[in-house]
């Protein structure tokens, strides 16, 4: 245990950096504003880092801190899982959900809490893959898949659509460089992933922009959730999906510059197998992803 910092200090860490609120931090945890600010000064000076700017009107993260926050997310995660494990008298059902990694971080996990307390005897497995999956052969029992909803001998049932929009850092937006019209971002760099290449061709002719601006130097990511924490720091405008960005607008964390929106031509399904989509723990996770869409995700 040498080296680890306080335990109350990391839980009023990540409740602050949840809420970007010292104020509802010290609510959530039952103590008062005071002691939350005592507990993150005492966690910076164990760290030897700065976790808050803490402004007249704003609490922001400082870089280091949103490195660390997504561990300290998982360990507390961990933690609660083992710890309902272990008051589990009986063998939990494992039910394996595949879907892409960016979905998964951005919109499924902040919500996953839910169907965890809602159904504490079925525990969620969650596989992150690019490829569609082959329920034949893979250990995998319900898929979020975006498509038309079209896949023979598959179950597919309408979870929700998304839009298309760039969405860049508030510093980005109060910066020097103009970042008003869809033109202005001609002078800011363009951030790409590779899983959607075309998005932004697409989006620069629906703005009636010359898509030789998506062909410019810029950065470019594997993975969509990189590219959307490139955009968090400052580094450039991202095209983001609804379902990937709606927190992080929410928290302020992101915002979108202009109100140009190309729409999906296709959206998200919950799949499984025919022959196993109405066994309980599918059907249980599948209806209660479709209800769960209309509800905002936790920043």
């Amino acid at each position: 245990m040498t080296g680890l910092p306080s335990l109350n200090g990391l839980r009023a860490f990540e409740a602050a950096a949840r809420h970007l609120s010292f104020t509802r931090a010290a609510a959530e945890l039952n103590v008062t504003q005071t002691a939350i600010s005592h507990q993150i000064r005492r966690l910076e000076e164990q760290l030897g880092v700065r976790l808050f700017l803490r402004q007249s009107r704003a609490l922001l993260l400082t870089r280091e801190a949103q490195e660390y926050l997504p561990s300290v997310r998982a360990a507390f995660e961990d933690l609660r899982l083992a710890t309902e494990r272990l008051r589990r008298p009986e063998k939990a059902q494992a039910l394996t959900v595949s879907t892409m990694a960016s979905l998964a971080a951005k919109w499924l996990l902040p919500r996953l809490a839910g169907f965890q307390e809602a159904h504490p005897g079925i525990e969620v497995r969650i596989s992150t893959s690019s490829h569609l999956v082959d329920f034949r052969r893979e250990e995998v029992d319900v898929a979020i898949r975006y498509g038309r909803g079209r896949w023979p001998g598959l179950s597919a049932r309408w979870l929700m659509a998304e839009d298309i929009f760039p969405v860049c850092s508030p510093a980005l937006l109060a910066g020097g460089k103009p970042l008003r019209r869809p033109q202005d971002l001609a002078h800011h760099t363009l951030i790409h992933a590779s899983s959607s290449r075309e998005d932004w061709q697409l989006w620069l002719t629906a703005a009636g922009l010359p898509t030789a601006l998506a062909a410019r130097p810029g950065l470019n990511f594997d993975l969509s959730l990189m590219a959307l924490q490139a955009a968090i720091d400052g580094l450039g405008v991202a095209l983001g999906r609804t379902p990937f960005v709606e927190a992080d607008i929410a928290a302020g964390r992101l915002v979108v510059p202009f109100d140009v929106k190309l729409p999906a031509e296709a959206g998200f399904y919950v799949v499984a197998p025919q022959e196993t989509a109405e066994t309980p723990k599918i059907a249980l996770f599948r209806d209660w992803l479709i209800a769960t869409v209309a509800k905002p995700a936790v920043a």
